[in-house]
């Protein structure tokens, strides 16, 4: 039986204020904790599911395991079905960017993102091809808002995401800035050479007028029908699938 001190203690991770305050994060789902389980990520407690406890896999002795019924999983999940597993993982500290890291290679930079979804669809998009880094600006959506992670699908585990000022970071590093914009040079004809940084904007608003004053390489994503945008998160992975195409 779960008291009702620790309930309220999970509860309140669903909330980004008391995430920050502790240091931890929720991950729901025996298959995404499976990839945290094998990445560097240290899980603090799992909460599992009696009916369900054959497939939990062989676990490090330093994890807190819990069982709980169903009612119990219901009060501390933040999905509306519950999914028999829930981890209690700690946020990696101090994560810094490394500029050396960022040459010869692609990486995504998001301006302001402000979707769950959308996070964590790219943050998933990013992995399936192979991108290991994501740079936010620092009002893009948390990584580890439970939707964000839940729609990453585990890819989180692998993907480092860095919150930096945009303008400030972008400013100071020598690659090459692309952007996503409506006006820019079609996808398919730009000369990518093989390393840049590549800017997608907010869902509405699109890229900031502060960000754009950075960008050298503006591109576009051609319209051939009549549709007035794309998602950000499709926007992404078709960035992501040139990118890989011209590289390799």
């Amino acid at each position: 039986m779960l008291s009702k001190s620790q309930i309220s203690f999970i509860k309140s991770l669903h909330q980004k204020k008391y995430r920050k305050e502790h240091g931890l994060f929720l991950v729901e789902g025996i298959k995404s904790i499976q990839e945290f389980i094998h990445s560097s990520y240290q899980i603090h407690s799992i909460f599992y599911n009696s009916e369900q406890s054959n497939l939990l896999p062989k676990l490090p002795a330093n994890i807190n395991l819990f069982e709980v019924n169903n009612v119990e999983l219901g009060k501390i999940s933040t999905l509306q079905t519950p999914q028999g597993f829930l981890a209690i993982l700690h946020m990696p500290k101090d994560r810094k960017i490394n500029s050396k890291s960022l040459q010869n290679q692609f990486t995504l930079v998001l301006d302001g993102v402000q979707d769950p979804g959308n996070m964590g669809t790219i943050i998933r998009t990013a992995d399936w091809f192979g991108f290991d880094k994501i740079i936010c600006s620092e009002d893009t959506v948390e990584a580890y808002n439970p939707k964000t992670v839940q729609a990453t699908m585990g890819s989180l585990a692998r993907v480092e995401i860095y919150y930096q000022n945009l303008p400030l970071f972008l400013e100071h590093n020598n690659l090459p800035v692309f952007g996503a914009l409506l006006d820019g040079e079609s996808i398919y004809k730009t000369n990518w050479d093989n390393e840049g940084l590549i800017v997608l904007g907010n869902e509405g608003k699109g890229i900031s007028s502060e960000v754009i004053s950075k960008i050298n390489k503006p591109v576009t994503i051609p319209r051939i029908g009549v549709a007035e945008s794309l998602n950000v998160a499709v926007s992404a992975a078709i960035f992501c699938a040139e990118l890989v195409r011209v590289k390799n």
